[in-house]
């Protein structure tokens, strides 16, 4: 299954910041689009990813006064991608191996979805209910 199938499903909106937002506008964006990260972007650019899991580390390191700091100055400046055309089986690979659980979608260098590795067990998942029902009405009727 290509990752533009994945996106036909869930739809393609991407929580997207701006790096100059505070820490703590970021939180509450966070909340509010009910996601664990977000793409940091300047000027229609992707530029970043930043993630729950980064907050929390940051705020482990720097305490309470990171709430102040700018987005930019902690997001991941190195944006792992995917395009539509992608497989689900390729990224569960670069996922695992890069120990990442989100990925930004690029088709033609412009932000288009983003995938999470939820999204991609569930996709994996659909696609072994659909074999397994194959199998089975295989050998009702054979």
């Amino acid at each position: 299954m290509q990752i533009s199938e994945v996106l036909r499903n869930k739809g393609s909106a991407v929580a997207t910041v701006d790096p100059d937002i505070s820490v703590s506008e970021l939180v509450g964006d966070l909340a509010r689009h009910n996601v664990g990260a977000v793409v940091v972007v300047d000027n229609d650019a992707v530029i970043g990813i930043i993630s729950e899991r980064d907050v929390v580390r940051q705020l482990h390191e720097r305490g309470p006064e990171l709430l102040c700091a700018r987005v930019g100055d902690i997001m991941s400046k190195t944006v792992f991608i995917c395009a539509p055309e992608d497989t689900i089986d390729s990224l569960a690979l670069t996922m695992t191996e890069r120990r990442i659980r989100h990925l930004p979608v690029l088709d033609a260098g412009k932000l288009v979805g983003i995938v999470s590795i939820g999204d991609i067990v569930k996709s994996r998942i659909t696609e072994l209910q659909i074999e397994r029902d194959q199998l089975e009405s295989y050998i009702e009727q054979g």
